[in-house]
């Protein structure tokens, strides 16, 4: 067994691999930014080491970093949870030539057959796994509109490198293949550092359903069962749930085993997702079962744990986890096909810090001045955040997982009533009460609702009422200006790894933060009149003219104008990307652009000064 394992990511998923390195006697190393020195897995921790600033790319996404003090601190072993370096192939093949260590994941070599999305297609093709009409790599229009002319629109153009909707345009017409084929293009490159895409038919009104596996370096392949997570914002899983309401035994044994066959014969091991579209049938009545000869498509392959894992854990009793880490140690898997046994339903709700009645707008900053998760039978809570700790909004706004379990369908959704009306937070907006809209929600409870109806079909007045209904607004806390005893906390780094001080001081005056330099030295400093306000992008004035600013933390997509235009108020300046969505920053009056602070694929915080704009 490995004596200790370096967690290569950070918040909930880090704690959850933590806990099971604790039950299988493994001392834990966790990883932390600048941004993240209080974070809850740094305190979760054996041990933690500040691997760089805020922005990812110079922390949590430098390999050599992140190996480099896996080795200093004697670790065996790297898990990388999922997001940043998870689906990385460079980053795998690395850990398994660096002395000492060993990756525990699939084989780089895998993961870049199945990453990629058209090398996927090509090997489930061969193990007859159904496909979604489709194309190798393309670049020209052209391509678009002759495949939108055989197969019918809408057409999908995916980033190879894509996922989760990441890279993906629909075309639903010819006049649209050129502007689509180049946003496409963009975001690959941005989100996977790959232009590369090809075309898929566009499925109307799908169900997504996808098989958990797990397979060891003897060639053994066990799925545990499906998840439903057909209830999607934007292409984003918004609740997970399995087993799925819509498949058939039959049909989800011929899901199942298709699966099985596609992990094989891309010489896989260790945990990953096999993803596919259902055919939707729109005369299926409330909770009645799909046909067994229903069709269904490859997705795509994630070659990680995801962050629904848990669902499939509560209905089969099996930890994926540690599965991960004792294939990754050449252990076999102790149990057959056979004993995989799906007993009773579980749902993953995920509580992000956004404004659902505001476009799911997510919270910049606050701190979590009430945090009291829900408990009892059937509920179990992932999460890294404590009461009192700051939001940290550098890389997600995801702060907890909420997973319910009951004997059957009706039972969990009961219980996820009972959970999410318990669960308390103040300090921010969270999605809860879209949550408990959806429980209420006739289209969710009848398990009719596809991919398309969150978007397409959900009215926003009522979640807008939800909000009103179930949210909580606060204001920020004050201190006790009479307070006698001052609590400080101090964080210590010796060669880079952490230790925390505390100390109380009686009598002393509080420190006011206002007076300590907490910078790293990397942000930009701040500019005469700067700040954050309204409109397509924060703004201020200057001598040099009107500031506009980032109103959120992202990167820089495209830059549309150059120093010297003239623009018009409504004009786009630039695409930000935040939170995996684009947004167009648009000038909220007219006039010559005098300076262009930022470039295309920089990373921004929030207040960082994007443009300044001069008087006609």
């Amino acid at each position: 067994m490995f004596d200790k394992v370096l967690v290569a990511n950070r918040g909930e998923i880090a704690v959850r691999v933590m806990r099971a390195c604790d039950e299988l006697g493994i001392g834990t190393v966790a990883v932390y930014s600048e941004a993240d020195k209080h974070a809850g897995h740094v305190r979760y921790a054996d041990e933690a080491y500040n691997v760089g600033p805020a922005r990812a790319a110079d922390s949590y996404l430098d390999q050599e970093q992140i190996i480099e003090t896996a080795q200093q601190a004697d670790a065996d072993a790297i898990h990388p949870g999922y997001g940043f370096l998870a689906e990385n192939a460079d980053f795998a093949r690395k850990v398994e030539a660096a002395e000492g260590l060993t990756w525990i994941g699939p084989a780089g070599d895998a993961m870049e057959k199945l990453g990629e999305k058209t090398k996927a297609r090509n090997i489930m093709q061969e193990a007859d796994v159904p496909i979604v009409p489709g194309t190798d790599p393309i670049d020209d229009p052209e391509r678009v509109k002759e495949f939108g002319e055989e197969n019918g629109y809408p057409v999908a153009i995916k980033a190879e490198g894509g996922g989760g909707g990441r890279g993906m345009k629909i075309v639903h017409s010819p006049d649209e293949a050129e502007e689509q084929l180049e946003s496409a293009k963009r975001e690959g490159e941005a989100y996977f550092s790959n232009d590369s895409v090809y075309l898929e038919r566009y499925l109307e009104n799908p169900r997504h359903i996808e098989v958990q596996i797990i397979a060891d370096h003897e060639g053994n392949v066990r799925h545990l069962g499906e998840r439903d997570c057909s209830l999607q914002r934007r292409h984003q899983k918004v609740i997970e749930e399995g087993p799925s309401a819509a498949l058939s035994d039959e049909l989800r044994e011929k899901i199942g085993e298709a699966a099985r066959r596609g992990v094989r014969a891309a010489d896989y091991y260790n945990a990953g997702t096999v993803e596919f579209l259902v055919e939707e049938d729109p005369e299926r009545g409330p909770n009645e079962e799909l046909d067994p000869d229903t069709n269904f498509y490859f997705l795509e392959v994630n070659t990680r744990i995801q962050v629904e894992h848990c669902v499939t854990e509560e209905i089969t009793g099996i930890d994926i986890v540690k599965w991960q880490i004792r294939v990754a140690q050449d252990e076999t898997l102790s149990f057959a096909q056979e004993d995989v046994e799906i007993e009773g339903h579980a749902m993953e709700f995920r509580i992000n810090a956004e404004n659902a009645a505001k476009d799911f707008a997510p919270a910049q900053s606050g701190e979590l001045e009430v945090y009291d998760p829900p408990g009892g039978i059937g509920v179990r809570m992932d999460d890294a955040l404590r009461q009192g700790d700051e939001l940290v909004t550098d890389y997600d706004s995801m702060i907890a997982k909420l997973i319910v379990y009951g004997a059957d369908r009706d039972e969990a959704i009961a219980r996820g009533k009972r959970a999410l009306a318990e669960f308390d937070v103040e300090g921010f907006p969270t999605v809860i009460p879209f949550h408990r809209l959806m429980l209420t929600d006739e289209e969710f409870v009848n398990s009719t609702h596809t991919t398309k109806y969150l978007d397409e079909t959900l009215e926003k007045s009522r979640i807008e009422a939800a909000q009103e209904k179930w949210g909580t607004e606060t204001e920020p806390s004050e201190a006790d200006e009479d307070e006698e005893v001052v609590e400080r906390e101090f964080t210590v780094e010796v060669n880079g790894k952490r230790f925390d001080v505390d100390l109380e001081e009686h009598g002393a005056p509080p420190i006011n933060v206002g007076d300590v330099d907490t910078s790293d030295g990397a942000s930009r400093p701040d500019r005469p009149g700067g700040g954050s306000g309204g409109g397509g992008g924060g703004g201020g004035s200057s001598a040099e003219g009107q500031e506009v600013t980032a109103e959120m933390q992202g990167t820089i997509l495209e830059v549309s104008v150059d120093e010297g235009d003239e623009i018009g108020a409504g004009d786009v300046l630039c695409v930000l990307e935040a939170m995996k969505m684009e947004n167009d920053i648009v000038a909220e009056r007219g006039g010559v652009v005098n300076e262009v602070a930022i470039g295309e694929g920089d990373s921004v915080d929030m207040g960082d000064l994007l443009f300044v704009i001069g008087s006609e």
